[in-house]
């Protein structure tokens, strides 16, 4: 993936160096400027909200969290969750449902790790918490509304409502899916020995 942005971003480049080279330079420096002024206006947001749950997790809040969410837990990946994933999957998931996308990324490594721990493949556990982290289920999309806010927008909560529809909707529809084929497509046991003596 990472060869095919270069590749793109190298032919537009050209393209724009040979048919109108004063216009490219023009764009490429408009472009880093909105990036840094982008960057910074996403520091703020993130760093409160990251904040936030840092100190939620130094405080004990993080586990309380953890224990309120156990049906939510057990009705999405079974009573067999360890506790630690238990932990870090209800920290992303409360990042999601405060529209902190990337501020939930290492909160779902971890999640995904403590699951497929000794594991060459995707279980049920792994393939559900990645649909519901894709499908992100947002309350309040803060992202965005910070990005609105940030562009000077009058009404940037204005889309709230149709948001979290679309979002539960997409919720819904994943969990059920994963629930349906789950049951088709049972976990297969890995042999680690067999692994073991392939490598």
């Amino acid at each position: 993936m990472n060869k095919i942005w270069v590749l793109i971003l190298l032919t537009s480049c050209i393209v724009s160096a040979i048919f109108a080279p004063e216009l490219a330079i023009v764009a490429m420096t408009k472009g880093a400027n909105d990036a840094v002024k982008l960057s910074i206006s996403l520091v703020a947001i993130y760093g409160l909200w990251l904040g936030t749950l840092n100190i939620m997790d130094k405080l004990g809040l993080s586990d309380k969290i953890a224990w309120c969410m156990r049906p939510i837990m057990r009705f999405l990946f079974g009573k067999d969750l360890s506790k630690e994933s238990n932990k870090y999957v209800s920290l992303n998931m409360s990042a999601n449902f405060l529209g902190l996308g990337n501020a939930a990324t290492p909160m779902g490594i971890q999640a995904i790790n403590s699951m497929g721990e000794n594991r060459t493949t995707a279980n049920t556990q792994m393939i559900m918490f990645v649909v519901v982290s894709a499908t992100s289920l947002q309350l309040l999309p803060t992202t965005v509304i910070g990005l609105l806010i940030n562009r000077g927008s009058s009404t940037p909560t204005s889309f709230l409502i149709p948001s979290i529809v679309a979002t539960i909707i997409s919720t819904i529809v994943g969990v059920l899916l994963v629930k349906i084929l789950s049951k088709i497509f049972k976990d297969k046991p890995e042999n680690h020995q067999q692994t073991s003596s392939i490598i």
